[in-house]
């Protein structure tokens, strides 16, 4: 038995926590440099706006519908992920953080009402953090997700599904007769893994609904589509295909990318942000006990702005693989240099570390400067611990910039909320009238 726990529209949710003037309005939280949507409160949805739609294409709401746009706060949503991801543990005995605002919960030897002990750990995430959930349930993961979906729906929009599956919906204590009905109301495009493609496909061979899937032979979905789709219905069959991973895999690529708040011409701006993403991108590597052998680093212009286009890119190989931050800064700015053109507006940057391996191949024999490299190790360490204590950038390479404020290639955030969990300056202060 699964469990995926998923935070409501969660961004928004975060905003609402310490903003509760913003209920019941429409709010849209916005993607770097306040381009477009990437979270909707459900009354933001009910005035039509789509995801991803642009920020000036619907910034004229705000004075026709009240809609209020902000600026994506990714410091207080990691914050506020963490302690809901804590409590949402206490659910079942195994945990895997699937996004920052989805766990699945290993529900096996968990005895008694599963359904009453997940309303509880629901009610118990709301009331310590202000986040509200849903709950899905299921012998699959699969099936957890689509009752997910389901509780989801049926609270958001009632009368779409029996009002008693609305934010807790537990597939596998319903009747065969109710279960049947559940899954024939439901488009076969809402079962996880099923993209816009496939689930056309499906329509046109008379597949319209998430039963009629789960009835398909799975030999013959193999046939005719894939061994994806053929794992999908075995598990929309009650089948277990998809382990529960309590620990992620290490990404084989990991990269630092970001659009610029306005265009850069000069150079100097340009190794300020380049060091920037190399020291961020160390940091996910060290996190993950692994080094890289070379690194990617690319500029280039906007493609729907006038004036003349850049895009380049360079790979650098780097001397030993390594994780340490000030040798992928090197790198990175050796490449931008190789790279750079004067008399361009640039409006994007970024860096990729590649073929990633484990850190522990490179000690011991293989090690050609053991103690230098140990020193180094433990000085990254040290920086990481600061670094995480204290917030990021507290120690930092010179070459990053020293003063956030006069970055110009920093993000447009004009719409930005207080980092209320995590910076004492940024603590809500309720004071008696």
């Amino acid at each position: 038995m699964f469990a995926l726990v998923d935070g409501n529209n969660f961004y928004v949710s975060c905003e609402r926590v310490f903003r509760p003037s913003l209920k019941r309005w429409p709010v849209v939280v916005l993607s770097n440099n306040d381009g477009c949507a990437i979270a909707r409160s459900n009354e933001a949805k009910r005035l039509g706006i789509k995801m991803g739609a642009p920020w000036f294409e619907i910034k004229h709401m705000d004075a026709s519908e009240g809609l209020v746009g902000l600026s994506a706060n990714f410091t207080l949503y990691g914050d506020m992920s963490d302690r809901m991801m804590s409590i949402a543990a206490g659910l079942g005995p195994h945990q895997e953080v699937y996004s920052i605002d989805e766990s699945f919960i290993g529900l096996a030897g968990v005895g008694g009402d599963l359904t009453a002990r997940a309303r509880a750990v629901r009610s118990r995430i709301e009331q310590w953090t202000g986040i509200p959930t849903g709950i899905g349930i299921g012998a699959t993961k699969t099936l957890a997700k689509l009752a997910n979906h389901i509780a989801k729906t049926a609270e958001r929009k009632p009368g779409s599904y029996p009002e008693a599956l609305a934010q807790v919906c537990n597939l596998s204590a319903l009747p065969a007769s109710d279960l049947d009905a559940v899954l024939r109301a439901t488009p076969v495009g809402e079962v996880w893994g099923v993209g816009r493609r496939i689930a056309s496909q499906l329509s046109d061979g008379g597949i319209g609904t998430v039963l009629d899937l789960a009835r398909m032979d799975p030999a013959t979905v193999r046939r005719r589509w894939s061994v994806v789709l053929e794992r999908t219905v075995r598990e929309l069959q009650g089948l277990p295909c998809i382990a529960l991973e309590e620990q992620p895999a290490p990404k084989k690529e990991i990269a630092c990318t970001r659009s610029f708040g306005q265009p850069v011409t000069d150079l100097a701006p340009l190794i300020e942000a380049v060091s920037e993403f190399a020291a961020r991108a160390a940091e996910k590597l060290r996190l993950q006990a692994s080094v890289a052998s070379e690194l990617l680093v690319f500029v280039h212009t906007s493609p729907h702005r006038l004036g003349p286009r850049f895009s380049q890119s360079a790979v650098v190989p780097l001397r030993h693989p390594t994780a340490d931050t000030a040798a992928l800064v090197q790198a990175a700015v050796l490449g931008l240099r190789s790279i750079y053109r004067p008399g361009f507006a640039l409006i994007k940057a970024g860096v990729m570390l590649l073929d990633l391996v484990p850190g522990i191949l490179f000690q011991g024999e293989l090690d050609l400067e053991p103690e230098a490299n140990r020193e180094r190790a433990r000085l990254m360490a040290t920086m990481d611990a600061l670094n995480g204590k204290y917030g990021k950038g507290t120690v930092r390479l010179a070459s990053t910039g020293m003063d956030d404020r006069t970055r110009q290639w920093g993000m447009r955030q004009e719409l930005l909320t207080p980092q209320y969990t995590t910076d004492w300056a940024g603590m809500p202060i309720a004071k008696a009238v």
